[in-house]
């Protein structure tokens, strides 16, 4: 099938997960295709900051792979030495004794969370751009929103029918990285080997990931997520949540010394709230097709929930264009 001219070309703008899957998806159907984005490089969600030179994960912790589809994708990826497995174990801090939990196969990337996004946009036609609202795209046969509902609702038009689907909120979150000089915190686990750990009951924390073993090599770098209510009193103000969170990190991870070098990330919209029985959303608006993915369609905010949201989406759009 050949592609389709540029009056037919679909428009996804995101270029988080869902949107690269949803973009695959659709070149892979013919259609043209191109994606917008904000940001300066691929990822969303999926982001990494570099402290001293190495990549810390601040966004999206790890993957899991329980769809067969993203599975073959995230074994593919390990091949090719984008991905490691890292661990079915973490550990409950926090309300009383430390305890382990399992679960599935956690996934980590050697080069960082985000360098997942960029392979899976590798040969798709990404440009930086912002937009103030979806009529600056109406020659588009159709557009693809792959972002949190709270962003897609600022784009759409007064009356549009998508809007009222639009209605999952987001928990905001203060995401900390941290460098210590060693390693310290092992004995904080049962087992005396530290991967992460929910952090119950407390008002500050709500998780924390060991990144030099989910990276692989060892690194004493530590990232923490905050607890929402946290997250939103700092808002306007992330950098002013630091302190209050080095020393709640260091209370639960048993009296750490003071980090040598610290970095904090405000996420505004971090997790979507309650559940989704849709994997996307799509209607027929003033101006076309709209569709809209993400970690918001489905019952759990995954990142294989947000990719498989996107082929989904993709696939349906070929199906009503091609």
């Amino acid at each position: 099938m050949s592609e389709r001219g540029v009056d037919d070309q679909v428009v996804v703008v995101g270029a988080g997960i869902s949107g690269a899957a949803c973009a695959r998806e659709l070149k892979a159907g013919g259609l043209a295709v191109r994606v917008l984005d904000r940001g300066y490089h691929p990822g969303g969600r999926m982001a990494s900051k570099r402290l001293s030179g190495r990549v810390v994960d601040l966004g999206a912790s790890y993957l899991t792979a329980a769809d067969p589809d993203f599975r073959r994708v995230v074994e593919d990826w390990q091949e090719r030495g984008l991905t490691r497995p890292w661990t079915d174990t973490f550990c409950a801090l926090g309300g009383g004794a430390p305890t382990l939990k399992q679960g599935p196969l956690r996934w980590g990337s050697a080069s960082g969370m985000r360098s997942l996004v960029v392979d899976l946009a590798s040969g798709l036609d990404v440009q930086r751009r912002e937009l103030a609202g979806l009529g600056e795209l109406s020659d588009a046969a159709a557009v693809v929103l792959a972002m949190p509902d709270p962003q897609a609702r600022r784009l759409l038009d007064p009356g549009h029918p998508m809007a009222a689907r639009l209605d999952r909120e987001f928990e905001p979150v203060i995401a900390l990285a941290a460098r210590w000089p060693e390693r310290t915190w092992d004995d904080v686990s049962p087992s005396g080997h530290f991967d992460g750990a929910f952090v119950n009951a407390d008002p500050v924390l709500g998780w924390v990931a060991d990144d030099g073993r989910r990276r692989g090599d060892d690194a004493s770098v530590l990232v923490a997520h905050s607890a929402p209510d946290f997250a939103r009193r700092h808002l306007d103000d992330p950098a002013a949540a630091g302190p209050e969170m080095i020393q709640a990190l260091r209370d639960v991870m048993g009296g750490l010394s003071e980090p040598m070098e610290v970095h904090v990330h405000r996420w505004s919209l971090a997790r979507p709230v309650g559940e989704s029985e849709a994997a996307y959303a799509l209607e027929t608006g003033p101006n076309g097709l709209l569709g809209v993915c993400g970690d918001g369609w489905g019952a759990s905010p995954k990142v294989e929930t947000a990719w498989r949201s996107g082929r989904d989406l993709g696939r349906a759009l070929v199906e009503q264009l091609s």
